[in-house]
């Protein structure tokens, strides 16, 4: 499910105020509007690669390990930008340089990487999907897809692309579009609680809250989950008006300071612009027994 400011840095984790989609819902309440700046940075995040769901291009082969720390990134990202500078045409080095400057920020810089690794690399199908999703991130959501479409091939589907395929057309506003690609990823691998999680972030896109909270259940149920996908669910529960359940989710089965700071994201998602009244938090003394509530990926 997403890249979002970024945080498109995250899902409820820290996700992203996310720049990249114009969805807005024209709604009778507040809450709508609120639902659609949330959900929509959130799945800005997934394409970013983000905190929130995440699937990256295929071909997981050339991908570096992923860094322990800050600095550790930074000088992952140095190390593959000496490589790429001594050889541009090399994919591996263009892939794993280009992952360094989206996850700093630097996009449309990313984007430019990418591409002039394909004029020398036009087949290979990681620059595709890594490019494609490059594009995404700077807004180029229709030449994103055209890219992403030559990635893999309708005899050799890959799932991961599936799944930004169907971020994108989500951030376009092409739900039902969307969730045919979700639908279709499921069939590769079934339950996988990444897709599901998109899914469950398409449903609440198109304002089917409930069905959007049963499919993130599932994902969260799931063998693999992580923090992000039970993230999605308790800012889609949030968004019901479920409050208190929602940051119970939250925090669940994490230490004090990471549970404080995600009920404080989810807190800030739920209130943006003001538009909708959270009730005040409590006091954290009165909320150590809930940190344990809980379970599953965000």
């Amino acid at each position: 499910m997403n890249s979002s400011t970024c945080t498109n840095r995250k899902s409820l984790s820290g996700a992203c105020p996310c720049r990249q989609t114009g969805i807005h819902f024209a709604g009778t309440c507040a809450r709508r509007l609120v639902a659609s700046a949330a959900l929509a940075a959130v799945l800005a995040a997934t394409l970013a690669g983000c905190k929130t769901t995440q699937t990256e291009p295929a071909g997981t082969s050339a991908m570096a390990a992923v860094p322990r720390s800050e600095a550790d990134a930074r000088a992952n990202t140095a190390s593959w930008e000496q490589r790429y500078r001594a050889n541009p045409t090399d994919a591996t080095a263009a892939v794993n340089y280009a992952h360094g400057l989206r996850s700093t920020g630097q996009r449309a810089q990313a984007a430019a990487v990418l591409e002039q690794a394909l004029l020398k690399n036009p087949k290979n199908t990681e620059l595709l999907g890594a490019y494609g999703r490059a594009l995404a991130d700077v807004g180029n959501y229709q030449q994103a897809l055209d890219v992403l479409n030559r990635a893999h091939t309708p005899d050799r589907p890959d799932w991961r692309i599936l799944s930004v395929q169907g971020a994108v057309l989500d951030q376009m506003g092409r739900h039902e579009d969307a969730q045919r690609y979700y639908a279709t990823a499921l069939k590769i691998v079934p339950e996988e609680p990444s897709v599901l999680s998109n899914l469950g972030l398409s449903y609440a896109l198109s304002k089917d809250l409930v069905r959007a909270e049963m499919t993130l259940r599932r994902a969260v149920s799931r063998t693999g989950a992580d923090l992000r996908v039970r993230q999605n669910l308790a800012l889609v529960v949030g968004l019901q008006g479920r409050f208190a359940e929602a940051e119970t989710i939250a925090r669940a089965d994490l230490p004090p300071d990471a549970a404080a700071a995600n009920v404080a994201y989810l807190r800030e998602m739920l209130a943006q612009q003001n538009q909708l009244q959270i009730p005040a938090a409590r006091p954290a003394a009165t909320r150590a027994g809930t940190a344990k509530a809980g379970s599953g990926k965000s």
